[in-house]
């Protein structure tokens, strides 16, 4: 009704409230018929002329403004039984497929090919050994040549 009221998509809606798309469709879907307080909260903070009583229980005028439930046309309760919110869900709950939009187009692979070159290095040879003792000392060994 509020986003009839301000002729919002769920989607502009959404975003006017700071919450996902997929939030406000879940509420609007028919598993999901009741916001959390969460949503209520970040609406009622974002259209506070709405009745914070309307928005919890669905009793009461919607607006806190007294000539607002005429020009908008809603002088019903939120959770009123209407074709739009019927009270008994009469659609069975099915296994739905997922069904692809379009054919994907497969295009070739561009094949990377990797040449690996081994360089041989010439022999190491030690220069120098060290060896470290635990009173802060060291002694030095260089081979002979």
């Amino acid at each position: 009704m509020i986003m009839e009221r301000e002729r919002l998509t769920a989607g502009a809606f959404a975003e006017s409230i700071g919450v996902a798309q997929a939030t406000i469709s879940h509420i609007l879907g028919p598993r999901n018929k009741y916001p959390s307080t969460e949503v209520i909260l970040r609406l009622h903070q974002r259209y506070n002329d709405i009745n914070l009583e309307w928005l919890l229980t669905g009793e009461g005028e919607m607006s806190n403004t007294p000539d607002s439930s005429i020009e908008s046309g809603f002088d019903y309760p939120l959770f009123a039984e209407n074709a739009v919110n019927p009270s008994e869900v009469t659609s069975h709950a099915e296994n739905r497929k997922e069904i692809a939009s379009e054919t994907p187009v497969n295009v070739p692979k561009e094949i990377v090919k990797q040449e690996i070159i081994y360089k041989e290095r010439p022999p190491r040879k030690i220069t120098e050994i060290r060896i470290f003792f635990d009173d802060n000392t060291y002694e030095t060994f260089k081979p002979e040549k």
